[in-house]
């Protein structure tokens, strides 16, 4: 069992930053990646970014150049900076991790920190 434990969401005006944080415990393997997915009301989850334990990382096209993420591996723990917010970014952010190497184990989230961005 995995639990990851998520802060720094909140509100901002459009420009603006945030840094998101994701913190993980519990039997985690090496090896595993861990990223961040948004949800909007009404729209399907999708994946922002995410970087594996090896910092190979993915990004949507929609963030590419603004958002980055990164991760300290003796920390079990990801972060996502968030730079030039635009109200497009307003949405639920979930942290996720999953072991990528162990497929038969599943996925975990975190409980998710609201990010509205607007004036």
């Amino acid at each position: 069992q995995v639990q990851l434990v998520e802060s720094g969401g909140g509100f901002v005006q459009p420009g603006g930053s945030l840094r998101l944080s994701c913190s993980a415990s519990g039997s985690i393997f090496s090896i595993n990646t861990m990223g961040w997915y948004r949800q909007a009301p009404g729209k399907q989850r999708e994946l922002v970014a995410d970087i594996s334990s090896r910092g190979s990382t993915n990004y949507a096209d929609s963030v590419k150049g603004r958002f980055a993420i990164s991760r300290d591996n003796a920390k079990n723990t990801a972060y996502l900076q968030m730079n030039s917010l635009t109200p497009e970014d307003t949405a639920v952010y979930y942290c996720n991790l999953r072991h990528t190497h162990y497929s038969t184990l599943p996925d975990y989230w975190g409980q998710g920190t609201q990010v509205t961005v607007s004036s």
